[in-house]
Formats: structure tokens, C-alpha cells, sequence
């Protein structure tokens, strides 16, 4: 869903770069109280992830496929002002490196592709913990369940952009139910990949998920007619499943990322995504621009020069995982804050038992 440059008037891509902006300076002072010296590394991680994914095009109908877009999965692991933070990463990178999303769009893409998924997915995600039984299974279930949310409401958050500042005089119904309906398709895709990723994090180190923390149940006791919480136990040794360490997690998390964006993504369905589909259908690209990197060596996913498209695409992929987990991690790195004593408690180790 990268909105190229063109398709919003300069008035409201302005707008929408404010917006990014203090959405992104509102997130930096967040993420302090989300990242500290063990999940800072994940952050980085999940942005490098993510990246890598959104490389893997899959068909959701006849000329139409789709991709990631991240913000469920980022809100849910890290964090939502983090989440904001690894999307932002990733679009930038995208811009600047790959010609991928405008540059006068940023604002654009940031807003609908970062702010609006990860907002509207880890609400949904948090009302969903709060009603559902507690558990792995909840955490697992309301994942899913927000990712799928989160794209279409990135699709109508588009269409209102659209109308507020399009560039071409186009049927809004009819953008806005081609738009909402082929990503309710791409919704499904982002929801299992979403719920296959947290799942898989939580079943080996469950107290890194953000999303996870505080979901269980502490023991109640009966004092004098009324339940009140039972004492704390002392912090019981982690059970096999969780002593992954986090170093053993990075690497293995950026491996896979490295793989996807290497030698899978060679195999990414090669249609138009859901967004180009429809501007394609509707009219909406007459007025799209040139890219302002579409001379990059690394534009459109291929490296200049080099004729083997395996080759070029997988080259490509490993350099932009590269530079988003480098990237990223150092943003994080930078505002995480600084684990004190206090800040270790039996609620933070009780996350292990969801």
C-alpha cells in the first residue's frame, strides 16, 4: 500500500507530514517506557522483519496480491509507539534506498501504513485480552484478529486522504469499496502471518512479547469475605521452553530475515498489490510522479547492474535487512531507557506462565 508520489496534492501530503512527524515524536518519548536493555535489540529486529516480509507479495485474487504491512505485529511485540517507530524505520528505508512509497508521500505512507495500523490494531488487540480468557492462545487469537482489522482500516484511511486531496476526480464509493474489499483479502494474509509470528515468540520467550505482559492471573484469596490478591511467590526458575536466550532469538530471528529477503522473495507473486490495482482500475495513478530515487542503485528491489534477477533481487533484500536492522536498532538503542533495580519485580517474570 505505498502511496507514490502523485496520488495526494502537495496541501495535504504537507498536512499528513506533520501529522507523521508529531505522531513519531510523541512515539520516541513512548518507546522510552516500552524498550529497555533486553527488547531494544528485538525492536531492531522486528523492523529488519518486517522489512523482509513486506518483500513477500502473495496473490489474494485474480491480478491482485498483497503484503505485509507490519504495524499489528510490531505494536503487538514491542510495543505500539514502538511499533510506530519500526513501521516509520522500514517506510523510510523503503523511500530513500528502494524508490518504493514517494518521498513527498512519506507523510502519507507513515500515517496510514504506521500510525493508523498500529493504533487500530493493538486496540483491538487490548479489548480483545481484556474480554477473552487469559493465555497464550488470547494473545495468539487477538493477534490475529487485530492484524486483520488494522488493513482495511489502513485502506479507508487511504480513500478519506484520497478525498481530502486527490489529484484526480475519481467515484470515492467506488475507490473506497474496491480499496476496503481486496484488503479484507490482504487482511487475511497479514493476520496469519501476524499470529504465526507472535506465537512463535511466545512460545519460546514469552516475556519479551510487549503484548504479553500482565496477562496472568494472580491467585485470589478470601479475607474476611472479600477476595483480595494473594502475596507474590518468589520468582520459580524459568521453564525449559523460555531459556532461549535473547541473542539465540536476534539471530535466529534475523537469519530468517535474511532468507526471506535473499532467496524467498524470488518467488513473491509478481501482480500488482492491492493499491496499484486499484489506482490502475480506477484512474487514480493518471497523475502519479516519477520516484525522486528511481535512479538508486537499489531501486524497484534489484541492484544496478547486476542482469540475474534472482541474483540482483536477493542481493537487494539481504543489503535493505542489513540497513533496517542497523538503522533500527540504533534509533532504539538510543531511546531505550535504563533498567534500575526497581524496575525487576515477580510480575515482570510471571509473563512466563501465560
Amino acid at each position: 500500500m505505498h502511496v507514490p508520489d502523485g496520488f495526494i496534492n502537495a496541501p495535504v501530503s504537507a498536512v499528513t507530514g506533520v501529522v507523521a512527524a508529531g505522531a513519531i515524536a510523541v512515539s520516541l518519548r513512548g518507546a522510552r517506557r516500552e524498550l529497555d536493555e533486553r527488547t531494544a535489540p528485538l525492536a531492531g529486529l522486528v523492523a529488519a522483519f518486517i522489512f523482509a516480509v513486506q518483500m513477500l507479495n502473495f496473490p489474494v485474487a485474480a491480478g491482485t496480491s498483497g503484503h505485509l504491512l507490519g504495524g499489528a505485529l510490531a505494536a503487538i511485540l514491542v510495543g505500539p509507539c514502538t511499533g510506530v517507530l519500526c513501521v516509520s524505520v522500514v517506510l523510510l528505508m523503503q523511500g530513500i534506498l528502494f524508490a518504493d512509497g514517494g518521498l513527498t508521500a512519506l507523510g502519507v505512507n507513515i500515517t496510514d501504513m504506521a500510525i493508523v495500523t498500529t493504533v487500530v490494531a493493538y486496540a483491538v488487540f487490548r479489548l480483545l485480552v481484556k474480554v477473552l480468557p487469559r493465555g497464550r492462545r488470547t494473545v495468539t487469537v487477538a493477534s490475529f484478529a487485530a492484524a486483520l482489522v488494522s488493513v482495511p482500516a489502513a485502506a479507508a484511511a487511504f480513500t478519506l486522504l484520497y478525498a481530502l486531496g486527490g489529484t484526480t476526480d475519481v467515484s470515492l464509493g467506488k475507490v473506497a469499496a474496491a480499496m476496503i474489499g481486496v484488503h479484507v483479502l490482504i487482511g487475511i494474509g497479514e493476520a496469519a502471518i501476524t499470529a504465526l509470528t507472535v506465537g512463535a515468540v511466545i512460545a519460546v520467550r514469552p516475556d519479551l512479547v510487549y503484548g504479553a505482559r500482565g496477562l496472568t492471573q494472580r491467585l485470589k484469596l478470601r479475607v474476611n469475605g472479600e477476595l483480595v490478591d494473594a502475596p507474590a511467590p518468589e520468582a520459580a526458575p524459568a521453564p525449559a521452553v523460555a531459556r532461549t536466550s535473547r541473542r539465540a532469538l536476534w539471530i535466529g530471528g534475523l537469519v530468517t530475515s535474511v532468507v526471506l529477503a535473499g532467496f524467498v522473495s524470488y518467488y513473491a507473486s509478481s501482480s500488482p498489490d492491492g493499491l496499484e490495482k486499484v489506482a490502475a482500475d480506477h484512474g487514480i495513478d493518471e497523475k502519479a510522479k516519477e520516484h525522486a530515487a528511481a535512479d538508486s542503485p537499489l531501486a524497484d528491489y534489484g541492484v544496478k547492474d547486476i542482469s540475474d534477477a534472482r541474483l540482483s533481487g536477493g542481493l537487494a533484500g539481504v543489503i535493505g535487512v542489513g540497513v533496517t536492522v542497523v538503522a533500527g536498532s540504533g534509533v532504539f538503542w538510543a531511546v531505550r531507557r535504563r533498567r534500575s533495580p526497581d524496575d525487576i519485580s515477580p510480575s515482570s517474570t510471571t509473563v512466563e506462565n501465560v
